[in-house]
């Protein structure tokens, strides 16, 4: 972390399991309350939280230091989320069970080299309409698990593991170390989604094929979208942002309205998300710090525990942080230090299956919760408004990530770390 870390008294987790709470409930119970009020309350854990670490803990700087990630977070979902809106991919073929196997597998290889967030906005959208009639929040829950979050496991082109890669563990470590938990799970979730989804379709597929032609709308967006992921990896912070919001700008004027209408674009999604992780950054601020404070505590002493430690943070908080709160834990225990690169690089040719766990850990439990990983909440915002039924906030969990995901997890930790 970039300031001083603060040991919060418990009491100050309070705001954010509120806040995670109120997300799961308040929709279910008043909807239309929470969509009315929704900022406020998150504007109000926010400043309750950062006003007592500024005047009562004299933790001015730490404060600036979430302000400023936080401002980085949105600038980065919000220029993926235009630029890729100003690509209209039109997919003729009507979606099958197999179809919808090979869109997904391409998305997280895809994933793999534009980061989770590009990959998303790019694929969403035509993902549903390929699905137009029988979307469901199935469907939703595994774009998030496949695309949003198991696509982001080999190369450090996105959060979680770009920070690992400015820390000093090599560029292609993860592709060459971690592809195979990663072909693991996504194998498996692959084989899971055609089983459930031949059920959903048997009977109600309908072969409507309004044209007979792929179509790209938009085609020279796709080097704003390299541009964006080169200034994302090799331009530091303060001036990664402005360049980012430049590329933006030459992007959205250039592109013809047509592109966007094609695609039913608005910003009510980005505008969800940014209210929502103003709470969420505000209120975490004592949790990671709790947790930094306490990470010995929590006897991370095998790679099984790194990797379900690891994870189980990573699926309730923000997984950058904690990958690199586990990450320095970690290394603590060799007497290593993060920020010195030489001993990452040690860490990470001595220790690779501690590296993996952690790795893995941080970015295929993401998709736990709409919480875990950027993309998420994003994902589900845009689906609701397209009219496809997402799953709420407990029913993500319920019906999708603890029946399906953590099972496929499990299986990937029992093979792979059991030491």
């Amino acid at each position: 972390m970039g300031a001083t870390i603060i040991e919060p008294h418990p009491a100050l987790l309070g705001p954010f399991a509120i806040l995670l709470l109120s997300i799961a409930i308040f929709p279910l119970i008043l909807r239309q309350h929470w969509e009315r009020h929704y900022q406020k309350f998150c504007a109000l854990l926010a400043a309750t939280t950062s006003g007592y670490y500024v005047f009562a803990l004299q933790g001015l700087a730490r404060v600036q230091h979430a302000a400023g990630e936080y401002a980085s977070f949105i600038v980065v979902v919000g220029a993926f989320f235009v630029v890729a809106g100003a690509i209209h991919l039109h997919i003729p073929r009507p979606a099958s069970p197999l179809s919808n196997v090979m869109f997904l597998f391409s998305g997280s290889i895809l994933a793999n080299f534009i980061g989770t967030i590009g990959a998303s906005m790019l694929l969403l959208r035509p993902f549903l309409h390929m699905n137009r009639g029988r979307g469901s929040g199935m469907h939703v829950a595994f774009f998030i698990f496949i695309v949003g979050n198991l696509g982001g496991a080999l190369l450090p082109v996105g959060p979680p593991l770009f920070l690992g890669y400015i820390k000093g563990v090599p560029f292609l470590w993860a592709a060459l170390h971690c592809w195979p938990q990663w072909l693991t799970a996504t194998g498996v979730l692959l084989v899971i989604f055609f089983v459930a989804d031949t059920i959903v379709c048997s009977g109600r597929c309908v072969a409507e094929t309004p044209s007979t032609h792929f179509h790209c709308y938009g085609k020279w967006n796709f080097g704003a979208l390299l541009a964006l992921l080169l200034v994302l990896v090799f331009v530091p912070n303060g001036v990664r942002e402005p360049l980012m919001i430049t590329v933006v700008a030459v992007s959205y004027f250039l592109t013809p309205r047509r592109v966007f209408e094609a695609n039913e674009f608005n910003w009510r999604p980005l505008i969800e998300v940014a209210w929502i992780f103003l709470g969420i950054f505000g209120t975490m601020i004592p949790v990671l710090d709790y947790v930094e404070f306490h990470a010995t505590d929590f006897h991370l002493a095998s790679d099984a525990r790194f990797y379900w430690g690891t994870g189980l943070l990573s699926g309730v908080l923000d997984n950058a942080p904690t990958y690199l709160t586990s990450l320095a834990a970690a290394l603590s225990i060799d007497h290593l230090d993060i920020n010195h690169l030489p001993d990452v690089a040690q860490f990470a040719f001595g220790h690779g299956n501690r590296l993996a766990a952690i790795s893995l850990g941080a970015t295929l439990f993401g998709g736990l919760t709409y919480i875990g990983n950027s993309p998420n909440l994003l994902i589900r915002a845009i689906a609701e408004s397209r009219h496809v039924p997402a799953p709420g906030f407990l029913a993500y969990i319920i019906k999708y990530a603890l029946p399906i995901l953590v099972p496929v997890l499990a299986l990937v930790g029992l093979i792979f770390f059991r030491g």
